[in-house]
């Protein structure tokens, strides 16, 4: 039988894992890509054997991170949106979810996809939510009959593509989530653009094609 000494050293253990996790967030968003374990363990106010005990491996860390992100704005997004009514608009409320963690996990994800952390199961309820809207959309006549399942992840990795080309907490992408939107829907009337963000990292060489 456990011990309240047991259950307070439990109890303990979470709370620290919590921080962590919350702590490679904020500081993968501040440093980037390359952020190491020890600015996380230092964020977090934990020593470097307390991280490791939690997460034994970079990618295990980038991964439960992630998860988290998920679970706390993606996973309730994908519910809230195949319970609407208007499946166009559940439609794009489900890319918006999707571009907005990507763009407030931008960095984590880069990391995650080096580290080998970023496996397909990572968007599977994602696409799969997607699909059943797409179809919704098309039965109600919303959505134009030729798009196909594969678009949408397409669709989705275009508009995260456009991120390192402004600031990407400044949600400029949805701009470019509108004129996707008005292109695969079937409605007359075309939506209000917000304002185009400013373009920024075009003088690097290594941006190609400009």
């Amino acid at each position: 039988m456990a011990t309240a000494m047991d259950r307070a050293a439990r109890a303990d253990a979470v709370r620290n894992a919590e921080r962590i996790l919350r702590s490679a967030r904020t500081v993968y968003a501040q440093v980037g890509p390359d952020a190491q374990m020890s600015a996380v363990a230092t964020h977090a106010g934990v020593g470097e054997r307390t991280l490791y005990r939690h997460f034994p491996t970079k990618a295990v860390l980038l991964r439960a991170a992630l998860d988290q992100s998920i679970a706390e704005d993606l996973s309730p997004a994908i519910a809230r949106c195949l319970a609407d009514p208007d499946p166009m608009a559940g439609l794009a409320g489900l890319i918006d979810a999707a571009i907005a963690l990507g763009a407030r996990e931008h960095a984590i994800l880069q990391a995650a996809r080096v580290s080998g952390a970023l496996t397909d199961d990572v968007s599977g309820p994602l696409y799969a939510a997607l699909e059943t809207l797409a179809t919704r959309a098309q039965h109600a006549g919303l959505l134009r009959p030729d798009l196909v399942s594969e678009d949408l992840p397409r669709l989705i990795a275009m508009l995260h593509s456009v991120l390192w080309t402004m600031d990407p907490a400044g949600g400029g992408w949805r701009r470019y989530l509108e004129l996707i939107l008005d292109a695969i829907g079937t409605a007359p009337q075309k939506r209000s653009l917000p304002t185009a963000p400013e373009l920024r990292g075009m003088s690097d060489a290594d941006n190609w094609p400009l």
